[in-house]
């Protein structure tokens, strides 16, 4: 028999059990971790490789060139035949060179005009140049008496013209304001030639000339010259004959020059050389520019370049015997297809004043418009300008201060190599007084 203790304690222990049975039979089972609820998975886009394609390039704005809206046209002109390259050298200057006109804010064009070397025509053309208030300039003539009649017309009108090849004094005796020329006067080249003789050693020389005026030109200021340079004039003829010089030829040889000066042409010139070397004349012949003429060689015969040879001078020199203008010929060839002939690259020179002159008038008034006597004013102002044929200043006529003259020596009895010619001496000679 289960004691009573016994009984108490069984009694204890089934109600735990039925207590524990109680808790399980409500759970079911053992707790378990809850499971975490299921979320909808996200649909995901399939990653495709796209080509690259570079974004189009949008340009950067550019700045708009503001058009060059002119305060005024301002005209250059020229007036020579259209045979010379004095029409085309301007140009080429007005080209090259106008670039400080602009930056004052005016266009300025260049107008050519043939003078066909005919003193009407010129005329004509000159009273319709002066016309154009829009031209403040001019380059022309080539030749002296056409010059010496347009300035007429030029004066009256205030026109400003540079001449680039005109050397008779009477071209700037009138004292025009608004005549100047880039060249020498035909009567320094007597200066230079008494200048040449002094530099050679010569002592004494015999003066023969042709009686026209243009031949008399060069001789006074060489008598005056040789005269205060020490040299002794031994005779002097004057005459137009052209042959049989045995008279003069005589005088000559009994004087016994160290040199013979000619004025004239070739025709009295050329068989008077060699009439004279033919008597035993040995010396030199020194001549003015109008002797620089090929015919000279077979009017003289083959004793051109004996003894002492033949020279003479000029008042000019073709654009490669100026250093500076060698880039000027180069151009000139490249534009137009030829080298430059005599007078370009002084005619270049000539509108390249008047484009410093137009510069300078208008800066001296604000960079208003000048008008042609202010033009005409600034050019003689002009200091020292550089031109690729020198350094330039004007008297109070126009002539320049000083002049550049050359003295060249014959090199050749081809007529056809007459350009081989050689510069061997230059001299600055102030315009004669």
């Amino acid at each position: 028999m289960i004691s009573t203790n016994k009984m108490t304690i069984f009694k204890k222990f089934f109600v735990l059990f039925l207590f524990i049975a109680l808790i399980m039979s409500v759970t079911g089972c053992s707790p378990t971790a809850p499971t975490a609820p299921t979320v909808p998975t996200a649909t995901q886009t399939p990653i495709v490789e796209a080509t690259t394609i570079p974004p189009t390039e949008t340009p950067l704005p550019t700045a708009t060139a503001t058009p060059f809206v002119p305060k005024a046209t301002i005209k250059i002109v020229s007036q020579a035949p259209a045979s010379t390259d004095i029409a085309h050298a301007a140009e080429l200057a007005v080209e090259q060179l106008q670039g400080s006109v602009n930056n004052l804010g005016y266009k300025v064009e260049f107008v050519p005009y043939d003078d066909q070397q005919k003193i009407d025509v010129a005329i004509t053309n000159a009273k319709q140049i002066v016309k154009d208030p829009q031209v403040l300039c001019g380059v022309g003539h080539y030749n002296s008496p056409i010059m010496i009649q347009a300035s007429q017309v030029y004066h009256a009108a205030g026109l400003a013209f540079i001449s680039p090849s005109s050397t008779n004094p009477s071209v700037t005796d009138s004292g025009y304001l608004e005549v100047n020329r880039v060249i020498g006067r035909d009567d320094g080249e007597g200066i230079a030639a008494a200048q040449f003789i002094q530099a050679q050693g010569y002592k004494s020389v015999y003066i023969f000339s042709a009686t026209n005026g243009y031949a008399q030109s060069f001789v006074p200021t060489l008598k005056q010259e040789l005269g205060s340079l020490g040299i002794k004039i031994v005779g002097v003829t004057t005459t137009d004959i052209t042959s049989n010089f045995q008279s003069i030829v005589s005088k000559v040889m009994a004087a016994n020059p160290d040199v013979i000066y000619y004025s004239g042409s070739a025709d009295q010139g050329g068989p008077f050389f060699n009439e004279a070397r033919a008597e035993g004349y040995k010396g030199p012949f020194l001549s003015m520019s109008n002797l620089d003429d090929s015919s000279v060689v077979t009017l003289a015969g083959p004793f051109l370049t004996d003894g002492g040879g033949m020279y003479y001078t000029q008042s000019a020199a073709p654009a490669s015997a100026y250093p500076d203008a060698q880039k000027f010929a180069q151009d000139f060839q490249i534009k137009y297809g030829a080298s430059p002939q005599w007078y370009a690259a002084q005619a270049y020179d000539a509108a390249g004043i008047c484009l410093k002159a137009i510069e300078e008038a208008s800066k001296a008034k604000g960079g208003d418009l000048p008008t042609r006597a202010e033009v005409a004013q600034a050019i003689r102002a002009l200091k020292d300008y550089k031109g690729i044929t020198g350094t330039y200043n004007f008297n109070k006529n126009g002539d320049l201060v000083p002049a550049k003259y050359f003295v060249f020596k014959v090199m050749t009895l081809d007529p056809n190599n007459w350009g081989q010619n050689t510069i061997v001496a230059t001299f600055n000679v102030e315009p004669p007084k």
